[in-house]
């Protein structure tokens, strides 16, 4: 398999939803334009972001089947796949026969297995396609370093995106991977998919893992690309700066109920004028008081971004 290329920073789109909570794929491909434009590196459709938990397989594919007419080849196009094995693999199937350039495989639902029954579902889940795959390390689907190691044994399998949040079990990993000394354990690829990833893009990027998608993309690209060049740069006072007047306080309130993670930056979006729709259950809104707090906060992070 060629070496697969995914630079600069990573956008997860947003699944818009009617008033019916209905997929609004115009809507979506609005959105989908407005990532490209602001200069997204890759485009992840229908993933933790897209809320792929609450999509049919039919969904799924017509949004990657949208994302890519609108891409028209531009910027890669990956697409969420995972949960029961059976839904897994038909996901990575349905990937491959919709051109997808590649898939993030999501944890098995509900149920977990020792490190070689992880292995073993993505095996599963991969069959006999040949898409790329990036492993997400979360939830039900934590691999030791060694599991993670054999990976490398499945010819599709690109890389690991970590969404646990335990820097030395990453770190185990990477440098266990690292240490094959083979030219496939040399280009394998590492992520960091946690939350707001920019709050531990930091401590991520110095174990080797500097690839991080952004939820902020979705709503303030601006904030997000100066954020990943100040990454790139070590320029730690724009990052402070940052951090200090945006990224945490939009955390704490993110930690305030389950599932913001999505409701959150679906808010944002709309404060910004975005056609989103609201968030499909069991996900919630935030409260009128939360979404003040939340125009706030945006407001403040543009306020810091200027000069800078």
């Amino acid at each position: 398999m060629a070496q697969i290329e995914l630079d600069g920073l990573l956008a997860f789109p947003l699944t818009p939803f009617t008033e019916d909570l209905e997929i609004g794929l115009d809507r979506f491909a609005e959105n989908v334009e407005s990532h490209v434009a602001a200069g997204a590196g890759a485009l992840f459709v229908a993933c933790g972001t897209g809320e792929f938990s609450s999509l049919s397989v039919g969904e799924v594919a017509a949004l990657l089947a949208k994302a890519r007419e609108v891409v028209a080849g531009r910027v890669p196009v990956w697409v969420g796949a995972g949960g029961g094995a059976a839904a897994a693999r038909a996901g990575v199937a349905a990937a491959q026969a919709g051109n997808a350039d590649g898939v993030l495989l999501l944890p098995p639902y509900l149920v977990t297995g020792p490190p070689d029954g992880l292995v073993d579902y993505v095996r599963y889940a991969i069959g006999d396609t040949s898409v790329p795959v990036i492993v997400y390390h979360r939830s039900t689907g934590v691999f030791t370093a060694a599991a993670a190691a054999k990976l490398l044994d499945l010819p599709s399998v690109v890389g690991i995106k970590d969404g646990y949040g335990d820097v030395e079990a990453m770190t185990r990993i990477v440098t266990t991977i690292r240490a094959l000394g083979t030219p496939r354990s040399a280009e394998f690829l590492f992520f960091n998919g946690l939350p707001t990833a920019e709050v531990s893009a930091q401590a991520y990027a110095a174990i080797g893992v500097a690839r991080y998608s952004s939820a902020v993309h979705c709503f303030a690209p601006e904030i997000a690309h100066r954020f990943h060049r100040a990454l790139g740069e070590n320029d730690t006072e724009v990052m402070d700066a940052l951090l200090a007047g945006f990224y945490l306080p939009l955390v704490a309130l993110r930690d305030e109920t389950p599932g913001f993670a999505v409701s959150l930056v679906k808010a944002a979006a709309r404060l910004r004028g975005d056609k989103v729709g609201t968030v499909r259950p069991p996900l919630v809104e935030p409260t009128a008081e939360q979404i003040d707090r939340l125009g706030k906060i945006v407001e403040n992070g543009f306020a810091v971004l200027k000069g800078r």
